[in-house]
């Protein structure tokens, strides 16, 4: 109802009722007709010799001209009501897709893209189904029902109208049991189809992944089989209509021959008029017509509401972080982010972060280090406020980030994360996304100081080259200078780093690593790492190990402590030395390569 009659929106709701005035006229315009055929039929009479050609030309004029009423009527209705009818799709649609954007990380990292999509576009075009069903024919079926009932009852008896009355109930009830019985099929139907495309999408945004494996049989089996689940619950509906159009046209053709029987008999015993006879037979067509189109309005309009139900679940969907009510936005004043006895969970069974405490000065760099599931990822998705903590507090320059609003929290914080996931778009567009309607020649700043800017000009269409599916035509390193550069156009007081270089090789890390030096000045920076030899600069250095703050301190503190980091640092300084090593072996070409291959890295 909603989005039938939508609040503020006066000029809808006119053309809703203009369609209803035309929806009614259009029923006016077919009740009439098949009296004037009648008529016509009458004024032959029993001696056509004597009939006025003139009064029958007239009648059968009346006759065509209300059948043309009828279909104008009908189009002028249908056109008055496509702005409600597209107005809806979108409203739903569009409000489908922005609630999916305010639900929480933990929901994103649950759910199937290709399943997701497919729930949205099977949600809106349920909308839109019942909205044209739902008042196009359920309300013409019930008001054709009582106005051609009450016409039998007047022109013949209510022997006649009770016949009527009495297939259009058997006719409703066989259509209603069966169409119920079929919803199963059309359930079977959208869980195929929804598991099709999810592995469908998945599959190709893992193209390289099948390739690798030379797995794409093994996609091929796995897609196969969702579409063998699709076809045969296809088959199971296409036969079960085939059963419901079959048993529709006995029930309607049996009370159309019992109506026309005893409106025989009428005419027989001079009751009523030749004419009339013609009339009964339009009349329980006219009758019958709407009757025709209830197997599919009825499942339609479930099907409707079957492929509506998983979305209106999506709309559901609770958001896990929500603003307080009149929650302020975040004021600035230098940028110092504070953790205080922070404990934290994804579950309840295994509390990853047992209650951390450390402050990242206004305009310092912070390094947090450690091995992998110490926490340290879960640290920026804290301070981004994907997840709310359980206990302590997260603070910047003294304001709890629970307190104020999120849009003002992640406007001030800037990221170059791990894995860069670029849209399917240009170059340029990827930038200026950090930025949304930042000057070409702002776009232009922020590449050179990330720079990629001599990369871009190398490129055939420059900005506007397309970076491809996630940003895949890009090698790892130019997919990290973007992310900088468009952190950079973003210009935030707070910089996170998280891993930002791991993934990359010696040569491009260092390159990165300059270009992220320039962009952390003057900045509160927190630097996530795995590589230490990125964090030696950092003001304060801190030692993760399984949720804990286990040392802090400067790198040459550290070092000297003998600790934890000394230990991950000297690790790393012999794996750098053994790849150097490596590297000037096969470089060397006295040395064989069977030699070169067979030197541990």
């Amino acid at each position: 109802m909603p989005y039938l009659w939508p609040r503020g929106r006066t000029d809808l709701k006119i053309r809703v009722v203009l369609s209803i005035v035309f929806l009614i006229l259009a029923i006016g315009a077919t009740t009439v007709s098949q009296q004037f055929l009648g008529a016509a039929v009458d004024e032959f009479g029993t001696t056509p010799e004597r009939a006025s050609l003139m009064v029958v030309i007239a009648l059968v004029a009346a006759y065509a001209m209300s059948r043309v009423l009828m279909q104008s009527f009908a189009q002028l209705r249908d056109g008055v009501f496509a702005k409600v009818q597209y107005h809806a799709m979108r409203e739903v649609a569009v409000e489908t897709f922005a609630h999916v954007h305010t639900l929480s990380l933990r929901f994103h990292l649950e759910r199937k893209t290709g399943g997701l999509s497919r729930i949205i576009e099977r949600g809106t075009r349920g909308i839109d189904n019942i909205l044209s069903f739902a008042l196009f024919s359920i309300f013409p079926i019930v008001f054709q029902v009582l106005i051609y009932s009450a016409m039998l009852y007047y022109f013949f008896n209510i022997w006649v109208a009770l016949t009527a009355i009495a297939m259009v109930a058997a006719y409703a009830w066989f259509t209603f049991l069966v169409t119920k019985w079929r919803i199963a099929f059309r359930r079977d139907m959208n869980q195929s189809d929804t598991d099709a495309n999810t592995k469908a999408v998945d599959s190709l945004l893992n193209f390289e992944t099948v390739k690798y494996f030379n797995n794409e049989n093994h996609e091929t089996r796995r897609y196969d089989v969702s579409m063998e689940r699709y076809s045969r619950a296809s088959i199971q509906s296409q036969v079960s209509l085939s059963m419901l159009n079959s048993g529709q046209a006995a029930i309607m053709a049996l009370g159309q021959g019992l109506v026309l029987v005893l409106a025989a008999m009428m005419v027989k015993s001079g009751e009523v008029k030749l004419g009339q006879f013609v009339a009964a037979n339009l009349i329980v067509i006219q009758l019958y017509q709407p009757l025709n189109l209830l197997g599919t309005v009825y499942r339609e309009i479930t099907q409707g509401l079957v492929d509506m139900e998983a979305m209106f679940r999506l709309l559901g969907q609770p958001q896990e972080v929500q603003d307080k009510p009149d929650a302020p936005p975040l004021n600035v004043t230098g940028g110092e982010i504070k953790f205080d006895n922070v404990v934290f969970g994804y579950d309840p069974e295994r509390v990853v972060l047992k209650g951390i405490s450390f402050t990242v000065p206004a305009g310092k760099t912070v390094a947090i280090v450690g091995p992998s599931g110490a926490g340290k990822s879960t640290i920026s998705r804290i301070l981004y406020r994907f997840y709310d903590i359980q206990g302590g507090a997260v603070t910047i320059d003294g304001q709890d980030i629970r307190d104020i609003t999120q849009h003002s929290l992640r406007a001030v914080i800037g990221i170059v994360p791990q894995d860069t996931v670029l849209f399917n778009d240009t170059v340029k567009y990827n930038i200026a996304y950090g930025r949304i309607g930042a000057s070409d020649a702002d776009i232009q700043e922020a590449a050179r100081l990330a720079q990629i800017d001599k990369f871009i000009d190398l490129l055939p269409q420059g900005y506007d080259s397309m970076v491809g599916e996630r940003g895949l035509k890009l090698s790892g390193g130019e997919k990290q200078r973007v992310a900088i550069a468009r952190t950079i156009l973003k210009n935030p007081p707070i910089l996170l780093l998280d891993e930002a270089t791991s993934a990359l090789d010696t040569g491009t890390e260092r390159e990165i690593q300059s270009a992220l030096n320039k962009v952390s000045e003057g900045r509160t920076s927190l630097v996530i790492a795995h590589r230490l030899s990125t964090v030696v600069d950092a003001d304060e250095i801190l030692v993760l190990d399984r949720g804990q703050i286990i040392e802090r301190g400067r790198h040459s503190e550290l070092l000297a402590l003998g600790g934890h980091y000394a230990s991950m640092w000297n690790k790393q300084r012999e794996a750098a030395a053994a790849r150097e090593k490596l590297k000037e072996v096969e470089n060397d070409p006295d040395v064989a390569p069977g030699v070169a291959r067979a030197t541990p890295a």
